[in-house]
């Protein structure tokens, strides 16, 4: 049992540190919680069986990691929206020149079989 949950919070520390480098970092917070609960779980089965707890260790310290490098790029990075109309008008410039393209087309020439 005891390494049944060490292999899962190890999986889910990882994988939280993983989700914290990226982008939606935000999202790494539900496996950090997952890895900190069956960390807790691993530690109190080792010490019922006095075995050892380096594993479990590093388990808590990568769920710590990714706990702070989810806070802090959720406190310290800014989300800025950019300038709307240079959008608009890129989208309707691409929708004037597809219109262009497709009028300079000659399907007369085309023959459907």
């Amino acid at each position: 049992m005891k390494k049944i949950v060490t292999i899962f919070a190890l999986i889910l520390a990882v994988l939280s540190v993983i989700i914290a480098v990226l982008p939606v970092s935000n999202l790494s917070i539900f496996p950090a919680i997952a890895a900190l609960v069956l960390g807790i779980l691993a530690f109190y089965l080792s010490k019922k069986s006095g075995s050892g707890k380096k594993m479990i260790q590093f388990i808590f310290l990568l769920t710590i990691i990714s706990l702070l490098l989810t806070s802090y790029k959720a406190i310290f990075s800014k989300t800025e929206v950019s300038n709307n109309q240079e959008l608009k008008e890129k989208e309707k410039e691409s929708k004037e020149n597809a219109i262009e393209d497709l009028e300079e087309l000659d399907l007369d020439d085309i023959s459907i079989d």
